[in-house]
């Protein structure tokens, strides 16, 4: 069987460094943090109290007032980056077939914020059961698939994945198989996430994962700094539009770059620590690298997943190492998560994103709030710290790892 080639022909991006992918972009290349003090609930009982959150946001901007509230805050986030990534792409029902046009779309959580809301008013109740009619399809996490196929009246291969913070990648994987092997012409793919709330916030502050860095929010968030203490909270939504080359070339469609290929691994190790070694990251990578027909070589830059947290940022890289050899060396590497914070399960698809948009324009955004070497760390690789550096990117590699020890790795690589 003829495998289809797999191209990127839409984005759609709402972060903590802005509400599109120009915005986006342009706050990475410029190395801003979207850290600040938690604006959504009052958090000054919690040990951290600042995260990266979608700055001045409004629903009703996007959507009609009486279709917001019946949705989750994360739903919100993938309408929106739904309608730039169709409006970027240029489809639309009139112009595809709408049965070969899919969904399949991530979040690590789904819908917390409602489903704190609706428990603790029941919890503050009279023990009568009133809740919400809405909230069952406000908080399950595939809700945002469907809303986004209804949205747009697409009936092709419609679901959601979730893998903790390695979901949206895993999403893309699979939509890249589901068009390379004919079961669509498009696939709109990605992860949304929005959990900044007391329950978010509480539950990885127990586990001692978040930074507590509040005296300085804008530079808690520390990748490969010897004092790094935990990775910041973000939120929002990334979009890819996945079509096969026939199609994109058939109807004139704008190609940004080609999905390369992509693959998934297990830790099997721990439920929250990565393998010490970083055993599932070499996997990951080294099955991506295989699906895509590349050489190590072949990678120009690396999208790390790079959280900021002590153990994981040394187990990535020994995998880096041990994957690359000398050629690691040659690599940009950078976390773009100094910036936008940790999103959770949207986290694969803004950071595919920043490699789909490097691969574009040849920048390689950086690694900020480097301010001290750390020992363990090979000096002499290129971490891209506090600055964007120019080079042309041919091929580059995007890493997500879960809780649970789920590893996905996508490559994506210059159209010709």
């Amino acid at each position: 069987m003829d495998l289809k080639r797999v191209v990127v022909t839409g984005i759609g991006a709402l972060t903590p460094l802005g509400k599109t992918l120009d915005e986006y972009w342009e706050g990475l290349t410029n190395g801003v943090s979207g850290a600040d003090f938690i604006k959504q609930f009052d958090c000054s009982k919690f040990k951290t109290r600042f995260a990266c959150e979608v700055k001045e946001f409004d629903a009703t901007t996007y959507l009609d007032k009486k279709e917001a509230r019946k949705i989750d805050r994360f739903t919100q986030f993938a309408l929106v980056v739904s309608d730039q990534a169709v409006k970027d792409a240029g489809i639309s029902k009139d112009n595809v077939d709408v049965d070969r046009v899919g969904v399949i779309f991530a979040s690590g959580i789904g819908g917390l914020i409602t489903f704190q809301e609706e428990v603790v008013n029941f919890a503050n109740g009279d023990g009568t059961p009133r809740f919400n009619p809405f909230f069952i399809p406000k908080m399950i996490l595939d809700i945002a698939a469907g809303q986004i196929s209804m949205r747009h009246g697409f009936r092709g291969p419609n679901f959601a994945v979730v893998s903790a913070c390695a979901s949206s990648t895993n999403a893309i994987i699979d939509a890249y198989d589901n068009i390379r092997l004919g079961k669509a012409d498009i696939i709109l793919t990605g992860g949304s996430e929005a959990v900044v709330s007391a329950a978010g916030v509480g539950g990885f502050n127990a586990m001692k994962a978040l930074s507590e860095r509040n005296d300085d929010p804008a530079t808690a968030s520390r990748p490969f700094d010897k004092d790094r203490d935990g990775f910041v909270m973000g939120e929002g939504a990334g979009m890819l539009v996945l079509e096969s080359l026939e199609h994109a070339l058939k109807r004139g469609a704008k190609i940004y770059c080609e999905i390369a290929g992509g693959g998934a691994t297990a830790d099997a190790h721990h439920i929250t620590a990565p393998h010490p070694e970083g055993l599932g990251a070499k996997n990951v990578m080294t099955a991506a690298l295989k699906d895509a027909g590349l050489q190590a070589s072949d990678i120009d830059y690396i999208n790390v997943h790079g959280t900021s947290t002590p153990l994981g940022d040394i187990a990535e890289t020994k995998a880096i190492m041990s994957v690359f050899g000398e050629h690691a060396y040659n690599l940009n590497i950078s976390s773009t998560k100094s910036m936008t914070g940790h999103c959770l399960g949207a986290a694969g698809a803004l950071e595919a994103i920043a490699c789909v948009m490097s691969v574009v324009h040849d920048i390689v955004p950086p690694t900020i709030n480097h301010f001290t070497d750390d020992p363990e760390l090979d000096p002499k690789l290129n971490f891209t710290f506090n600055k964007a550096q120019k080079r042309t990117v041919r091929a580059a590699l995007s890493n997500t790892f879960g809780f649970g020890g789920h590893n996905a790795s996508v490559i994506v690589k210059k159209y010709s």
